[in-house]
């Protein structure tokens, strides 16, 4: 993968702020994140430059939600910010050119004809909890005056404000301004405060009003920072931050210095993939978990385990993913994982406990983690490697009846069986108007490929489950093998009603063949599934969640929440199910050099262009099912990204035992 792929340079005329709507993303370790457009308007509620994770990595609340700017030059004003209001009415910069790039970090260059030119950047030093935004006059007059106005919203990361906030000044002075808004905290370093305070009423965001929501804002603003430019000073610097300062001394020379930290310790990456990749990685407990995506899930357990195998295992951060591991350990109940925790502040434990396959994603990547540490002479500590084996051995022993929703494993077949009334458990969990989009009771062709490959692992630590894997392994050929379509039931004995099946073409299957350590089906029946899913589920992007063909497919996902929820698994493309097929349309064929060389070239190239639009640099969670395949859903998201980065660095990787490895 090339270190130096340029996915983010952007030529933006603000006078049209929405052609260049595509999105960047700043985080800080804990959860928060700073977040917005290219041309500056902010389409979101979750957009914004100081979103702080209060009870990390979730409950986020949005704390400063942008900023209002405007350069003097010999007594003319231009205004270098935007913002559209109700009904759609867009305040543009006054500036004739922008210039956007989103690497290292966000960076705008207005060029003011003749008059000057000024470069804005936004960054958030890793784990600072503190975003700065930086000015400097790079070509201009001998004397300029920066006004910056903050706009403040201190609310939680999903609400939005009908009527502005109190926004209280409790301290000025010492280039230093504390600010009480919604109960919070907001410390401002940088510039010269005057209290001036007004609101701003009816802030329009677009996304939320396409996606179905309400869409207006008003936010305070108690007043103005002032900063002169002159011969010997050409840059301002602003730090926003949660609660009391941190930073100590010079506000300018700490910025300098997180500055040219900032940078190195990016360059270190080794890909833009891998730099992007770690934005996800947070701040949990002792340790450390994944963010599902951005800007508004947490880190929910089935997409922390899928997402980590690219993130942390594939890129040899053995130790990083062994602290994300042992800190979800601790949070093993009766052999499962709580897929989701509490994203708003609430007094009550809200852990849910609902999904069947997480526990099992957790069993793959814990076992993948021993042995690639193990091989690569990265040995995991001895109390952490006991603890990880027993929640390996904990969660098979318990799927044997033992945990909750009727999940356990069929003596008849060996097979696992799950489902209860009015609970999704398997990651197609869209429900609309309490009711399951995709019930899937029964017994999940996914489920069980995950559950053999459980039972491979706990088999490599203990014999007696080594006869179950085999007749588990023979049951799932016979049962799920679905001859007069050549591919794979999706469910058998649906609803637990024996021999009852599923047969919907949908991209479940393939985990058989790849995306999992052990591929259940091999062979002629291996490629017949490779061919139906490619040829009916296969797009640029990932693959579709239902074929075009069947009833109830949605081509696109749009509409107000009920409708979209209601697309989200009737032919939504999925990015990260990329990785499963590519790896099983490699196995197939043999996975030799020439193999993975055309995967790269065929499926790699369509998503490497993604890249470049929507979330910059990063991976959507969502496509449109019907072409152009336009990018939907949660712009930054982690198990899409982590499953591109896993065929990256492991499957398609160039090997040295290779035959043409020397020769490239």
């Amino acid at each position: 993968m090339d270190k130096d792929l340029d996915t983010t340079t952007r030529s933006c005329a603000l006078v049209s702020p929405t052609s260049c709507n595509d999105e960047w993303l700043e985080t800080d370790g804990w959860g928060g994140y700073a977040m917005g457009t290219a041309a500056m308007v902010r389409d979101r509620r979750y957009h914004g430059l100081l979103m702080a994770a209060v009870d990390p990595p979730a409950v986020r609340h949005l704390l400063v939600a942008g900023i209002e700017v405007w350069l003097e030059v010999d007594g003319r004003r231009h205004r270098l910010s935007a913002q559209r209001y109700q009904p759609g009415v867009t305040e543009a910069a006054d500036v004739p050119h922008v210039q956007f790039r989103a690497a290292p970090w966000p960076t705008w260059e207005y060029h003011l004809g003749t008059e000057a030119r000024v470069t804005q950047e936004i960054f958030i030093p890793a784990g600072s909890r503190a975003t700065v935004v930086r000015f400097a006059l790079v070509e201009g007059p001998a004397r300029a005056t920066l006004h910056v106005r903050p706009l403040l919203a201190g609310r939680d990361a999903h609400d939005l404000l009908r009527l502005p906030p109190d926004a209280t000044v409790e301290q000025a002075g010492d280039g230093v301004v504390g600010i009480r808004c919604g109960g919070h905290l907001v410390t401002i370093r940088g510039g010269t405060w005057r209290d001036e305070p007004l609101v701003y009423r009816d802030f329009r965001y677009e996304e939320e009003a396409a996606r179905g929501f309400d869409c207006t804002e008003s936010l305070a603003s108690p007043g103005v920072l002032r900063f002169e430019f002159d011969v010997a000073e050409r840059e301002a610097v602003i730090v926003f931050e949660s609660g009391a300062p941190s930073v100590r001394g010079d506000i300018r020379d700490w910025v300098r210095l997180q500055r040219r930290a900032e940078r190195a310790r990016r360059a270190t990456f080794e890909s833009d993939l891998r730099r992007a990749g770690d934005q996800y990685v947070v701040q949990r407990g002792g340790g450390l978990s994944i963010v599902a995506g951005y800007p508004w899930f947490a880190d929910w357990g089935r997409d922390t385990f899928i997402a980590m195998r690219g993130l942390l295992i594939a890129t040899r951060r053995y130790r990083d993913a062994t602290r994300c591991l042992v800190e979800w350990s601790h949070e093993l109940s009766r052999g499962m994982f709580p897929n989701r925790f509490p994203d708003r502040a609430s007094v009550v434990d809200e852990r849910e406990y609902n999904s069947a396959d997480a526990p099992l994603w957790f069993v793959v990547a814990a076992s993948e983690l021993l042995a690639a540490s193990d091989r690569d002479g990265v040995p995991v500590a001895p109390g952490d490697r006991r603890l990880l084996e027993g929640a390996i051995l904990g969660v098979v022993g318990a799927y044997h009846g033992r945990t909750r929703y009727g999940i356990r494993v069929d003596a008849r077949d060996g097979l696992l069986a799950a489902g209860a009334p009015r609970q999704q458990l398997t990651w197609m969990d869209a429900r609309v108007d309490g009711r399951e989009v995709t019930p899937r009771s029964g017994k999940p062709v996914e489920l069980n490929a995950l559950w053999i490959n459980a039972l491979a692992a706990a088999a490599s630590l203990d014999s007696q489950w080594s006869d179950e894997l085999r007749s588990s392994r023979r049951s799932f050929t016979s049962r799920f093998w679905n001859e007069s379509d050549r591919c794979l039931h999706d469910v058998i004995d649906v609803d637990h009603r024996d021999n009852a099946v599923d047969s919907t073409m949908r991209p479940n299957q393939i985990l058989a063949i790849g995306g999992l350590p052990m591929a259940v089906v091999e062979g002629a029946r291996a490629a017949h599934v490779v061919e139906s899913v490619e040829r009916h589920l296969l797009t640029p992007l990932g693959l579709r969640s239902l074929a075009p063909n069947a009833a109830g497919y949605v081509g696109r996902y749009e509409g107000g929440p009920s409708v979209r929820d209601g697309a989200y698994h009737q032919g939504t493309v999925w990015p990260w199910l990329l990785g499963p097929f590519v790896e099983a349309w490699v196995r197939v064929r043999g996975d030799g050099p020439a193999v993975r060389r055309a995967a790269r070239e065929r499926f790699l190239e369509p998503i490497l262009a993604h890249l470049r639009v929507a979330g910059l640099g990063h991976v959507s969670e969502i496509a449109d099912g019907d072409a152009p395949h336009t990018p939907r859903g949660c712009p930054f998201q982690a198990w899409s990204l982590g499953e591109l980065i896993r065929l990256d660095e492991s499957v398609l990787r160039v090997r040295s035992d290779d035959p043409e490895a020397s020769a490239r």
